[in-house]
């Protein structure tokens, strides 16, 4: 069984087409979806239905959340806020009604799928780094969590020793972002797992980056929301 797992689509339809592509391209099984289908970008409503079609599993993620009820953007960024407001004048009953009836976990062949942390999964913690994957391994018994939320590709073991996926250890995997990456690399980023060889591979790929800006830019969403892609941060 392979999976594709995908994360942080944010609204960029031209990215998750691109990743589409490329996932089509691997043969793989199924499609994944950790979340956050929709905010920053300038296509909520493709990118949902899009999502609804390809992909099996789709996790809510907390702009998703926000895109229904702004009332769970109250945290977030000037820039986030905005669009968070606009994404929610934008989709339609049925693009919100999906995005609010999502779960927020999926387990299947001990592997976890949540969009942020298993540690209460509707709060939204981050994980950026090992101090963060060290504590975390507590709030979930399986082999292998995948999450997004951070925008940072990266692979945690619970023995702090292994970079690799392997069954000799447990792992919390973070697959990186479809729609905005922040890692530097502004190539879109989605993970690729076998689940019978018990192997990850964290997939890049290049996109037509100037017309996702563009249409940010032409929505009248905040211009850094569309210059940020150009650098991947």
């Amino acid at each position: 069984m392979r999976i594709a797992i995908i994360s942080d689509i944010h609204g960029n339809l031209q990215a998750l087409n691109t990743a589409l592509g490329v996932i089509e391209a691997r043969r793989v099984d199924e499609i994944i979806c950790l979340g956050d289908v929709v905010g920053y970008g300038a296509n909520p409503n493709e990118c949902v239905e899009i999502v609804r079609q390809k992909c099996r599993v789709v996790l809510k993620g907390n702009h998703d959340a926000a895109s229904v009820d702004l009332i769970h953007a109250n945290s977030f960024t000037a820039h986030a806020f905005v669009a968070a407001e606009w994404t929610h004048n934008t989709l339609t009953a049925e693009s919100k009604k999906f995005l609010r009836d999502l779960p927020l976990t999926y387990v299947t062949q001990d592997i976890l799928f949540v969009h942020a942390s298993p540690m209460m999964p509707e709060n939204w913690t981050y994980v950026f780094g090992e101090i963060d994957a060290t504590f975390t391994f507590r709030y979930f018994k399986e082999k292998i969590c995948f999450i997004g939320h951070t925008h940072f590709p990266g692979v945690f073991s619970e023995s702090g020793r292994e970079s690799i996926v392997n069954q000799s250890d447990r792992f919390i995997v973070n697959v990186g972002s479809i729609g905005q990456p922040r890692d530097g690399n502004p190539e879109l980023s989605f993970g690729l797992f076998d689940a019978e060889q018990w192997s990850y591979e964290n997939v890049r790929a290049e996109y037509d980056i100037e017309s996702a800006r563009g249409q940010i830019l032409a929505s009248g969403l905040p211009a850094a929301l569309a210059n940020r892609l150009l650098k991947g941060r």
